[in-house]
C-alpha cells in the first residue's frame, strides 16, 4: 500500500517503527504520533502505530463522533476515502503534539464520550 496523502513520510516512518516494536512483542503504550480528523464532520483518530506486515492497518484511538471512542485498528485506505458533509477529506492536525500515552487519551475519551486532545 502507498502512503496515504494525509500522512507525511516522517509520520508514516514513526508509525511503522512503533508497529515493529509492538510486533516484536514489546509491551508499548506510545504517545500518539498523529491526530487525524474530518474537517466537516465529528470524527477523530489518534494513531500510534502501523502494522509492519499489513501497512494498511493502523492502530489507535478512534472516535467516529457517536459518543463511544474506542481503541482499535483502522484501514488507512478506508480513511483515505472518508468524506464529511462537505465532501472534504481527512486532514492531519499539524498543531497536535502527543503529550501522554495513548491509554491516557483513551481513558479521558471514554469519560468525555469523545477525544478531547
Amino acid at each position: 500500500m502507498d502512503k496515504p496523502a494525509f500522512l507525511d513520510t516522517v509520520t508514516f516512518a514513526i508509525l511503522l517503527a512503533n508497529g515493529r516494536r509492538s510486533a516484536s512483542g514489546e509491551d508499548i503504550d506510545p504517545v500518539p504520533v498523529v491526530k487525524l480528523f474530518t474537517p466537516d464532520a465529528g470524527a477523530t483518530w489518534l494513531l500510534t502505530e502501523i502494522d509492519p506486515i499489513d501497512p494498511d492497518r493502523a492502530f489507535g484511538l478512534c472516535d467516529l463522533g457517536l459518543g463511544e471512542p474506542e481503541l482499535g485498528y483502522v484501514s488507512l485506505a478506508e480513511l483515505a476515502e472518508v468524506r464529511g458533509h462537505l465532501r472534504l477529506p481527512i486532514e492531519k492536525d499539524i498543531a497536535f503534539v502527543g503529550a501522554q500515552p495513548l491509554s491516557a487519551y483513551a481513558t479521558e475519551a471514554r469519560i468525555a464520550g469523545r477525544i478531547i486532545a
